[in-house]
């Protein structure tokens, strides 16, 4: 039987938690999209339209918003003053341990068609990598089996509501594997966070989350076919049904993490309201590391291999994409 959630507190700390409040701004696939171009060294309209294929409207729209929350910087062409460069903000930078781990759940859980780079290598050791997701007190490894939660609602957030956005269901019968930012979209990251926190049974998470019972249904429909969740019966009652999570959803904490503490930190200024505690005993911050040697990765540091280079040695002369993007 899961254990007993106090499903007031969890509602409140849902609704004021700045994972929440982040995936209403940047939960969008799109804007997810158009950011990893960004850090893939995209910066011309042209280029991103080449790259994603949606429609100039929309990826116009994506980029007005994008410069509304100051993390892209419109610059006119020295030769063509009338057309525009998207240049990366400090701001934007800050987002690189999230755009990491995008890359690491794609690597394991994701398809193959993505355009993401294939293997990573860090300049400062030389080596090939692994973002992996650390304590930033301890400098231990950190996953969700080592992982405790306190949940502290957050007033200031509470009295906002978050941009909702509509988002297009997960679709059921394709692929076994799921796409971030394609088909992972900001409802299905919070059925995660409530399953995480306790919500298994399905009027629980209607409750928790305030979501309709219809739309509730088609999207955890989704998310079993996708993968991203276990449906089981409940021993106790036959008639309900029990949500837990997979494998696949138990790797996206990192993504899950590193973007409340950027939206908590650079965007709203506030606190979470779903703290993390890690099991060295200090409130969980996360540090994504470089799996050789250990150090926070830097986007100026990172080269995105891809084709025969992804097979090959980094040549100590290459410069990166994500270098020009760091010193834009």
């Amino acid at each position: 039987m899961s254990t007993a959630v106090d499903i007031g507190l969890t509602r409140q700390a849902l609704a004021s938690s700045t994972l929440s409040h982040g995936l209403g701004i940047l939960g969008d696939r799109w804007t997810v999209q158009v950011l990893m171009g960004t850090f893939l060294g995209l910066k011309r309209f042209e280029q991103w339209q080449q790259q994603l294929g949606l429609p100039r409207s929309t990826l116009a729209e994506r980029l007005r918003s994008l410069g509304a929350l100051g993390l892209l910087q419109p610059r006119p062409y020295q030769t063509r003053p009338l057309r525009h460069a998207y240049h990366p903000t400090a701001k934007t930078l800050a987002l690189y341990p999230q755009v990491l781990m995008i890359w690491a759940w794609e690597k394991r859980w994701g398809q193959s068609d993505v355009g993401l780079p294939q293997a990573l290598q860090h300049r400062r050791c030389g080596h090939r990598l692994t973002p992996t997701l650390a304590c930033q007190a301890c400098g231990e490894d950190a996953d969700i089996t080592r992982m405790g939660l306190r949940l502290e609602p957050v007033p200031a957030l509470l009295k906002v509501k978050p941009r909702l956005g509509r988002a297009p269901r997960i679709p059921v019968g394709s692929t076994p594997h799921v796409s971030l930012g394609l088909r992972v979209d900001r409802w299905s990251l919070l059925i995660v966070t409530a399953v995480v926190l306790g919500c298994h049974h399905f009027d629980q998470l209607s409750h928790v989350l305030g979501i309709g019972p219809s739309v509730l249904a088609r999207r955890l429909e989704g998310m079993v076919e996708s993968g991203l969740l276990r449906c089981d019966a409940d021993r106790h009652d036959g008639r309900r049904r029990l949500y837990r999570l997979t494998p696949a959803s138990r790797d996206l904490l990192g993504y899950i993490v590193c973007l409340s503490s950027w939206a908590g930190q650079h965007h709203f200024k506030q606190p979470s309201a779903i703290v993390p505690i890690h099991a060295c005993g200090h409130e969980f911050k996360p540090r994504v590391v470089c799996s050789h040697c250990r150090e926070p990765l830097l986007a100026h540091e990172v080269t995105p291999l891809y084709g025969q280079a992804a097979a090959q040695a980094l040549e100590p002369g290459d410069r990166s994409a994500l270098a020009e993007v760091a010193t834009a």
